[in-house]
């Protein structure tokens, strides 16, 4: 899949749920690579902020990240436009806006949603990078009780469940399975928030933009009219003298579970932050920003130490090439003929496998008593894999050989020993030119990186 961003751009305005201030947004296509930035237009230099996990500085009430050179530069209340941009697929998205927060609107993601399928989406020539779980990852806070839970998948689902001490909304439960159902199913999920919360968040110089119109409002707790004509009064709203326990808006409920819905799409935002596509099932129990953006920092952390992850190897899989189709693309023959088979073909990559046995003749020498696989063999065979991955698209691939023409960037972070299953991730760097392919190579053992190269090689005609 490759990498997505807005066809133009599009901008949303309204008051700030906290600050209270006017807010005008505007979001704009961006190049490949870019990921989610915030600009502050309001501040001078119109410093930018990306919207990545180790970023977040406040998770109380709403999603806050501050410039990385400017900790005191933040934007706020970014989950549901970030909500919004990563179910729609779209990888690079730069928003500017005139304030610390984005605006809070109706207290849903609908109006992103809206105006991404009205501006429509591009495609860009970068492959999109996705986070594929392979085990079971789970974050907890003790304190709160809650939880996150995700497992592997074929693709982004998640469960909801939530809890709270109040007979109007007790227990509740949302599930998502695609996101395709994001738009019509979850989006248009209002934030919530309790009467009685109400006078500590005011005391915390929260929710100045709050009102009956951009919030679910839960009156769960009897109180008397001047309790109430005060919270009115401090939250700029009209006295109301409800006569049962409810809800207090002026628009119904979109869904009987619209609460839990919301909590689903605030996971989303905040998941957003990881810096790409999420792969997996999330098990979300009573999530909360603060939990939320832990496992996205927790996933970020995994991704600075190793920033490409293994390919998915599943050995009862056929093979995209067997060992015949591979003698048929490449010269190469026993001893030198290091790659056992390619499980994965795309228009810019390749995915090969080298099962590493005992025999190999190259641990007579190297070395008797501790064999070790050379590292010049890894990276040759790195090039053969990218060979076959060049050697694909051409006419009569019989015809030619690829020759290495420059090696740089050589690292060797682990030792490769008999017993081991080598996976070759090769991917062109540059597109290919009179022949000259200019590549990337990873090899793994299991999830871990043994070696990296890049190099420039070129396919010439045998005489």
């Amino acid at each position: 899949m490759k990498q997505r961003t807005l066809k133009k751009e599009f901008s949303v305005s309204g008051k700030g749920l906290h600050t209270g201030l006017q807010v005008e947004a505007v979001f704009n296509p961006a190049p490949e690579n870019t990921g989610y930035v915030f600009k502050r237009t309001d501040v001078e230099g119109s410093p930018l902020i990306e919207a990545v996990a180790e970023n977040v500085v406040a998770s109380n009430r709403g999603t806050v990240i501050a410039c990385k050179s400017q900790k005191e530069i933040t934007v706020g209340t970014i989950e549901h436009a970030m909500a919004a941009l990563y179910a729609a697929g779209i990888d690079n998205c730069i928003i500017e806006l005139n304030a610390p927060e984005l605006p809070i609107l109706d207290g849903s993601a609908i109006v992103y949603s809206e105006n991404i399928e009205a501006v429509g989406i591009e495609e860009q020539s970068a492959d999109k990078e996705f986070y594929v779980v392979k085990q079971r990852i789970k974050v907890v806070d003790e304190n709160s009780g809650s939880s996150l839970i995700v497992l592997p998948d074929d693709d982004f689902s998640i469960d909801t469940m939530i809890e709270f001490d109040s007979p109007v909304l007790p227990n509740q439960f949302a599930s998502l399975n695609s996101m395709s159902d994001f738009k019509d199913q979850i989006s248009g999920s209002r934030t919530f928030v309790f009467v009685r919360e109400i006078m500590p968040l005011v005391q915390n110089n929260l929710i100045k933009g709050g009102d009956l119109d951009n919030a679910i409002v839960i009156y769960d707790k009897e109180m008397t009219q001047d309790e109430l004509d005060k919270i009115a009064d401090v939250a700029g709203v009209p006295h109301t003298s409800p006569d049962k326990l409810g809800y207090l808006n002026h628009k119904p409920l979109t869904h009987p579970n619209e609460p839990a819905r919301h909590k689903l799409l605030d996971v989303i935002g905040d998941l957003a932050l990881i810096g790409r596509p999420l792969k997996g099932r999330i098990v979300a129990t009573r999530p909360g920003h603060t939990i939320n953006t832990k496992l996205a920092n927790q996933i970020r952390k995994e991704l600075r130490y190793q920033t490409v992850q293994a390919p998915v190897y599943n050995p009862n899989m056929p093979p995209v090439m067997d060992i015949n189709q591979i003698r048929h693309l490449l010269p190469h023959r026993y001893p030198m003929q290091l790659v056992d088979k390619v499980i994965e073909v795309g228009d810019s990559y390749i995915v090969g496998v080298k099962n590493v046995t005992s025999n190999e003749p190259f641990f007579q020498g190297h070395f008797p008593e501790e064999p070790v696989m050379p590292g010049v063999l890894q990276i040759e065979a790195m090039a053969q894999v990218g060979g076959l991955l060049v050697l694909s698209g051409v006419d009569e691939p019989e015809r030619y050989s690829t020759y290495f023409m420059k090696i740089d960037n050589v690292k060797f972070r682990q030792k490769v020993v008999p017993g081991d299953t080598l996976i070759f991730h090769i991917s062109f760097m540059t597109p290919l030119r009179r022949g000259c392919a200019v590549m990337k190579g990873y090899a793994f053992v299991g999830e871990k990186i043994v070696s990296e190269v890049e190099f420039m090689a070129q396919i010439i005609k045998n005489k």
